[in-house]
């Protein structure tokens, strides 16, 4: 099976350390015009039952979902590169 991306955001400010509860998703601040204004998960879940499990994570901790957004095509070669560019997008 290929590896579905998926980027979800959410109103609330959560640090790297819960991403064990989000199945390994990345966690990054998410900011517009200089301000925080919540959290962008991002990350490859298997399928349908991990993405059911990611956003029931979400609603036991009461999160706001802001948006979820299915990534046809990260770019390659990694994880880690996506994240650099995610970082570089949200700090413009």
């Amino acid at each position: 099976m290929s590896e579905i991306w998926f980027e979800i955001r959410v109103g609330e400010n959560l640090d790297d350390r819960w991403s064990v509860w989000f199945q390994g998703m990345q966690i990054l601040p998410w900011f517009e015009n200089g301000n925080r204004i919540g959290t962008i998960l991002f990350g490859c879940l298997p399928d349908q039952a991990a993405i059911f499990g990611v956003l029931s994570q979400i609603r036991n901790l009461n999160l706001t979902v802001i948006s979820f957004r299915r990534i046809s095509e990260p770019i390659r070669p990694t994880c880690r590169n996506v994240t650099r560019q995610l970082r570089f997008q949200i700090w413009i």
